[in-house]
C-alpha cells in the first residue's frame, strides 16, 4: 500500500523530474498535483489516494462503504463518463480518471446532491457507494424523463440531464406540499437515454431515524420545511 497526493502514475509523468522542463517541469507537476487534491477537497473525498500493488502474485484487498447499504462496481469504456453524489466514490483502477463536475448553479444549490459531481473518465472498474437498497433505472423507459427525492441520486451516466424543479407553485397547495409533504419545495429531475443509480435510504433520512431512536428527534409535527435538526 502506498500513499501519494498525486494522481495514477502512467509511464513515469507523476515521478518527479520526469517529464522533462527542470524545475519548470517540477512547478508544473506540483501544481497538476494541487490542482488534483483541490478537486478531491471539493468532492468531499480525502485529499491522498492509497494505492494497492500485488507483488510476487495475485493479491487481494477489500473495501467498504460509509453508509449501510450497496456498492457498486462501474465498467468504464471510455465512450461515456459517469457523474456520481459527493463521497461515492470507493476505490478505481488506475486507469480511471477522477475529477469533478459543476452542476448549473441553480440546479446545484437547490439540490440535496450540492453543488459539485464525482465525475470518473477513462477505462476500467470505479466503484461507488451509497445507502439502502440501489434501483437501477433508465428514463427513457419511463417517457423520458423521471423525477425524484433530491437525496436519492447516487450516479449517472453521461447524457442524462440533470436538474431540479419546484414542487407545485407559491399557492396555498404548494405550502401545503413543502410544509406536510417532507419533500421540501424541490424534486430532482433526470432526462435522456442512459442508466441512473437511485438509493432507497438518503443521508437525512438515516440520520433523522437515528435521532429518533435516541430520543432526540426535532422534526416537530410539521416536518418538511419547517424541520430542525440537532447540531
Amino acid at each position: 500500500m502506498e500513499t501519494r497526493l498525486s494522481g495514477p502514475d502512467r509511464g513515469g509523468r507523476d515521478q518527479p523530474g520526469q517529464g522533462g522542463g527542470g524545475m519548470g517541469g517540477m512547478l508544473r507537476q506540483a501544481m497538476g498535483t494541487a490542482m488534483q487534491v483541490g478537486q478531491r477537497a471539493l468532492a468531499g473525498e480525502s485529499l491522498a489516494f492509497q494505492y494497492f500493488t500485488s507483488t510476487g502474485g495475485e493479491g487481494t484487498v477489500g473495501f467498504a462503504g460509509v453508509l449501510p447499504g450497496e456498492m457498486r462496481a462501474l465498467e468504464l469504456t471510455g465512450n461515456r463518463a459517469w457523474f456520481a453524489e459527493k463521497d461515492a466514490f470507493v476505490a478505481a483502477e488506475s486507469t480511471v480518471d477522477f475529477g469533478i463536475a459543476f452542476q448549473g448553479g441553480r440546479s446545484g444549490m437547490s439540490g440535496g446532491e450540492g453543488f459539485i459531481l464525482e465525475k470518473f473518465t477513462g477505462t476500467g472498474t470505479v466503484i461507488i457507494c451509497g445507502a439502502g437498497n440501489f434501483i437501477d433505472l433508465n428514463p427513457a423507459d419511463f417517457g423520458g424523463r423521471i423525477e425524484v427525492d433530491t437525496g436519492c441520486i447516487v450516479a449517472f451516466e453521461e447524457g442524462i440531464q440533470y436538474g431540479v424543479q419546484r414542487i407545485g407553485g407559491l399557492n396555498r397547495q404548494g405550502l401545503m406540499n413543502a410544509v406536510f409533504g417532507g419533500e421540501g419545495l424541490s424534486l430532482a429531475t433526470l432526462e435522456g437515454n442512459g442508466r441512473v443509480i437511485l438509493q432507497s435510504l438518503t443521508i437525512e433520512g438515516l440520520a433523522n431515524a437515528l435521532k429518533k431512536a435516541q430520543g432526540a428527534d426535532k422534526q416537530g409535527p410539521t416536518g418538511g420545511l419547517f424541520s430542525t435538526h440537532a447540531g
